[in-house]
This record gives C-alpha cells, sequence and structure tokens, in this order.
C-alpha cells in the first residue's frame, strides 16, 4: 500500500511520473490483477507467464542467445524461458546494492551443479546461485527486458521511480554491451497501458521496442533516439549512496572518454 501521502517510495522527483505510477497501481489492486502489493514496486500480475510467452515467439528473441532481465517478479516466467531455451540470462542484483551489480545464469552450469532452473529464476535463487560479474564481464547482449509500471504503445515507459533501468541501460550503450539495434523489450498487464501523453520522456530514458500484455505484443515502432551514454550530471545523489560500486564505476567510465 502507499504511505500516508498517497505515495510511492520514490515519489518527488518528478510529478508526473508520479501520478501516472500512483494511478498505475491503485488500478491494478482495484481490478485484483496484481499479484502481491503492487505500490513502490514492479508490480507482479496474473498473465505475466502469459505475457513472457508472447513475447518468447518474437523473431529477436528466438535469434538471441544473451538476454538481461530485471530482478522482479512479474518477470520470472522470462528467465524460465530463457535458461529452459539455452540462453545465458544476465539478471542485476535487486536495487544494486551490492559490492557486485550483477549475475549471470548460465544454464549448463546450472545443470551441472544440480540446481533447478526454477530456483534460479527468482532473486533470491539467482543472488545465491549466479555468478557475480561486475559490468565489464557482461557479454554484449541480444535481447534486454525491463521492469515497467506504465507503458505507451508509442513506446513510452515509467517504471517505479529508481532510476535503475535507464541508468544501467545507459551504461550498457557507453560499454558497448548493447546497441541501436539491441530490443528493449517490457511485459505488463493491460491495465498498465496508458496513452503517450500520459508517460513523461526525460533525456535519459531508454523507449520500449516492445511490450507484452496477457492479451497481446505491441510492436511499437519506436523512433525515438536512446541516450549515447550515462550522463553522470543527472545521476541523484542518492544512488551514489546506495548504490556501492557507482562511485568507482563514474572513475572508471570518466577516465576511458578522457583517454
Amino acid at each position: 500500500m502507499p504511505d500516508v501521502a498517497g505515495r510511492g517510495r520514490w515519489a518527488g522527483r518528478n510529478t508526473g511520473k508520479d501520478r501516472v505510477r500512483n494511478r498505475i497501481w491503485a488500478a491494478l489492486e482495484e481490478r485484483g490483477v496484481a499479484i502481491g502489493p503492487a505500490w513502490s514496486m514492479i508490480p507482479n500480475f496474473v498473465g505475466a507467464d502469459r505475457a513472457a510467452y508472447l513475447l518468447s515467439q518474437t523473431p529477436a528473441w528466438r535469434a538471441a542467445r544473451t538476454v538481461k532481465t530485471n530482478p522482479d517478479a512479474p518477470q520470472i516466467p522470462i528467465r524460465l524461458r530463457a535458461l529452459y531455451e539455452g540462453k545465458t540470462v544476465y539478471a542485476p542484483v535487486p536495487y544494486l546494492t551490492r559490492e557486485f551489480p550483477y549475475l549471470r545464469l548460465d544454464p549448463q552450469k546450472l545443470t551441472e551443479k544440480g540446481i533447478s532452473f526454477e530456483l534460479a529464476a527468482v532473486s533470491q535463487g539467482f543472488v545465491e546461485h549466479g555468478e557475480r560479474i561486475g559490468f565489464e564481464e557482461i557479454e554484449p547482449l541480444d535481447f534486454c527486458v525491463v521492469g515497467s509500471v506504465a507503458v505507451s504503445r508509442e513506446g513510452g515507459r515509467t517504471g517505479k521511480g529508481a532510476g535503475f533501468a535507464d541508468l544501467e541501460t545507459a551504461i550498457f550503450r557507453e560499454m558497448g554491451i548493447i546497441g541501436d539495434e539491441t530490443p528493449l523489450a517490457t511485459t505488463v498487464h493491460s491495465v498498465q497501458l496508458v496513452e503517450a501523453k500520459d508517460v513523461v520522456i526525460e533525456s535519459h530514458d531508454s523507449p520500449l521496442d516492445l511490450v507484452a500484455t496477457e492479451g497481446e505484443l505491441i510492436v511499437t515502432g519506436n523512433r525515438q533516439p536512446r541516450p549515447p551514454g550515462v550522463d553522470w550530471d543527472r545521476v541523484r545523489p542518492d544512488q551514489f549512496e546506495n548504490i556501492p560500486f557507482l562511485t568507482e564505476l563514474k572513475s572508471r567510465m570518466m577516465n576511458s572518454r578522457k583517454a
């Protein structure tokens, strides 16, 4: 549930985004399609497995060998599908709060260790059994999935407000891990679809190419440019405080720009 002011955990950074988040979180609960709490989260929803299936039918997914997903519950079916299809899965540590930012799930290694894909696909499982790595150890990614609270058919996206997804996407682009052609996708309930005018898009936001709901696959036809890299001036002080490796990563990336 929201706090006493009816706000999400990261409210106050952009009032336009706050409004649409609050509306969607409330609607998910009122419609009875949220699984577990919705507020301040990338909300899990009824039909997340169906949305994952629809996403997995795209040519881009079928061709992918390396897949990145957010660590949240509605994307568990995506991680499961990827592992069963032999794809290597990369997922960030939830809230990026460890000294290592990322985890790699190699289906062959998991099988050799006797670790079920069902266990490895949930956040506790992949933190425990995934290979701990830094950004520089991530292979070029063939397919990227982010979590969303509200999305438009045109590719606009609003997350839960912490800024993790856009920050990591910018890091990936600057390091050459993803490029202009790398598909950026999400899965949401149809309740989470909003009009384009309701999605506030800032310079550091990355538009979506694919949106899968429980009922349809949307190819956004996005033509908006993606940020070329990290705008360190827009990274908030609390992100530097809460993400242990971020200050060191900034130093390395800034030195690389100067080289």
